[in-house]
């Protein structure tokens, strides 16, 4: 088990992810794209992007389990706190511009035909190109463009509530131009995060309830429409020949399925039993024992099952125990230190992961903007001013867990954390931990699958070895996304999926209003000024070298507060698939690029049937 993600984290985050070497938003005059810092690595009369086929053929299926941490659904829609939406409806909606998944932070026109960003960057003006519609063949305007913002901001998720807030207006300048106007100091990004919104008519919500859960249909304007479903079972998309961009630039040799089909399992073992049935085509597997020992079977012997391992250049996040802060005996930093000490990821990887994992250190790993060493100067600029708030190791080497002997109670380590909870007030009475009150130190740890029970089985042993009386809790999907949304846990396991340039996210992620934001993603409770305003210097920052000192110094903030227990991570996706696809020859580098790139082949399909 590894990628876990927030709920809803991936669709939201599918459209803010882009890089670019570029020429900068601050340019004048309208551009076909936009990125943070440098040039576009794309000019204005490009044909397709280099990790596309252009000439891919279009039809077949593909049926997958998909890559969100989702158990179930029950809405489609996506974009409120309420309820528990279907994978794959990002793929019903257009935004503005399209991300460039080979760059870090770009984007080029798909509904707006160019976007021009004012000097001072106080605006973004888009332009849109007169021929796009929704799938009802209305015509898409700017004033669509202008109702979304509006009511994403006002009625939407937290998530897009924290991203817009510093977006004031968004204004419609005639039907097919808009401008967003922006205040305060951290505007690098928001012509990015406008960019990359969906769009939603207004139409169809002037006689529906926006902010309420539904499995109506929902009206949108991308290359997909939504086909049969069951929920909790299944949901398929299907492409729509209609779609007005199909044959722009940022589309030429994508979305090629005629079906994208998610299925739905509540246990990961019975998945992939059905799998290597062959009732649905493709799965990325999370699970290292599995990918280890599960697909010893003929059709990997014969070829007609694959085991792909693709490379993941992107960050591969935060990924970690996330211990509820709010919750008052884990709110001293020595007590959730010492749940770090406690946790043996030596032994872990050895016996569990079959050693294909890397520990994780840092809250940007898998990039540079991870901390390393002992301070810069440039760093130590920005940490300085608050000296007096921080942990004396902030100023020193940057830091890392604890490295085990592998026995699994490694005794040292273990002496260390039980010193920790001492000093803590948790005193030793009867073999457990207990404070001047009285109260005994109880751990939850809120899981959905005996996946998570087994990885747990080991830290759990040690820790009551040290005195803290911790259970594991197995709940249905649905109950724990509703205790997720409402903070009513102890202790999750997460991971926070960061891009290549990030800016205004991380409020939500780690920032002190977030932490008070029911159904936010700031799942531990960070509460810190100094957080806040490091993030605030990364979302301002220039230029790349900036941007790497400001998250290089939130860097070394975050890991000395002891917010998490740090997991582990890989640099690719394992993935095992049916051969019956035929995909480019150029992989994008920061993203799988399996649904919207790959496509049916035929020929290959009908070998395996013959089979």
């Amino acid at each position: 088990m590894d990628h876990l993600k927030p709920a809803a984290l991936l669709a939201i985050l599918l459209s803010l992810a882009a890089p670019g070497a570029s020429m900068g938003v601050t340019a004048e005059g309208p551009r076909h794209g936009l990125s943070a810092f440098g040039e576009l690595k794309y000019p204005p009369d490009f044909k397709a992007f280099e990790w596309v086929n252009p000439d891919a053929p279009k039809g077949g299926r593909l049926a997958t389990i998909g890559t969100a941490a989702r158990l179930t659904f029950d809405s489609f829609n996506a974009f409120i706190l309420k309820g528990d939406p279907a994978q794959g409806l990002e793929y019903m909606f257009d935004t503005l511009m399209a991300r460039a998944y080979d760059e870090p932070d770009a984007v080029y026109g798909l509904v707006a035909a160019s976007a021009e960003v004012a000097p001072d960057r106080s605006s973004a003006t888009f332009r849109l190109r007169p021929q796009a519609r929704f799938a009802d063949g209305s015509p898409l305007t700017a004033t669509d463009v202008a109702f979304t913002f509006d009511i994403l901001k006002e009625k939407g998720h937290p998530f897009y509530r924290t991203q817009l807030r510093d977006v004031t207006k968004a204004e419609v300048l005639d039907p097919l131009a808009v401008r967003y106007t922006f205040t305060g100091t951290e505007l690098r990004d928001l012509p990015l995060v406008v960019a990359t919104l969906p769009i939603l008519s207004k139409a169809y919500y002037a006689t529906r309830e926006f902010d309420q859960t539904t499995l109506e249909p929902p009206l949108g304007s991308g290359p997909y429409r939504l086909g049969d479903y069951k929920p909790g079972a299944f949901v398929s998309f299907k492409r729509r020949d209609d779609y007005w961009a199909k044959d722009l630039p940022v589309n030429r040799g994508r979305f090629n399925f005629d079906e994208l089909r998610f299925e739905y399992y509540r246990d990961r073992t019975a998945a992939l039993e059905s799998f290597k049935a062959g009732a649905f085509d493709l799965r990325e597997e999370f699970t290292a024992r599995d990918w280890a020992t599960a697909y010893d079977i003929a059709a990997v012997k014969e070829g007609r099952m694959l085991l792909l391992t693709l490379p993941d250049a992107s960050p591969s996040g935060a990924q970690g125990f996330f211990p509820n802060m709010r919750r008052a005996k884990l709110a001293d930093m020595r007590v959730r230190q010492a749940l770090n000490l406690a946790f043996d990821f030596e032994w872990t990887n050895k016996n569990i992961f079959y050693g294909l994992y890397t520990r994780t250190e840092s809250f940007f790993e898998n990039s540079d903007l991870k901390a390393s060493g002992r301070p810069s100067a440039a760093e130590l600029a920005l940490l300085e001013p608050f000296r007096g708030q921080l942990p004396q190791e902030v100023f020193g080497d940057a830091y890392k867990p604890p490295v085990s002997d592998g026995s699994g109670q490694d005794r040292q380590l273990l002496r260390e954390a039980g010193r920790l909870l001492g000093e803590a007030g948790w005193q030793v009475k009867d073999g457990k931990r207990v404070n001047a009150s009285g109260e005994v130190l109880e751990l939850e740890f809120l899981v959905t699958d005996p996946t998570s029970e087994r990885i747990l089985a080991a830290y759990v042993k040690n820790l009551q070895a040290i005195g803290v009386q911790t259970s594991v809790r197995r709940i249905d999907p649905a109950q724990y996304e509703r205790r997720i949304k409402s903070f009513d846990f102890d202790v999750v396991m997460t991971r926070y999926a960061l891009r290549l340039t990030p800016g205004v996210e991380l409020r939500a992620f780690w920032g002190s209003e977030a932490a008070k934001t029911e159904g936010s993603y700031n799942l531990g409770g960070i509460n810190s000024p100094v957080v806040d305003a490091l993030i605030g210097k990364v979302t301002e920052a220039n230029s790349r070298e900036e941007l790497k000192t400001a998250t290089r110094a939130l860097d070394r903030v975050l890991r000395a507060g002891h917010y998490w227990v740090p997991q582990w991570y890989r640099p690719y996706h394992y993935i095992a698939t049916w051969d019956k696809f035929g995909r480019p020859a150029v992989k994008p580098r920061y993203e799988r690029g399996i649904i919207h790139t790959w496509w049916f082949d035929a020929e290959r399909a009908a070998k395996l049937k013959g089979n």
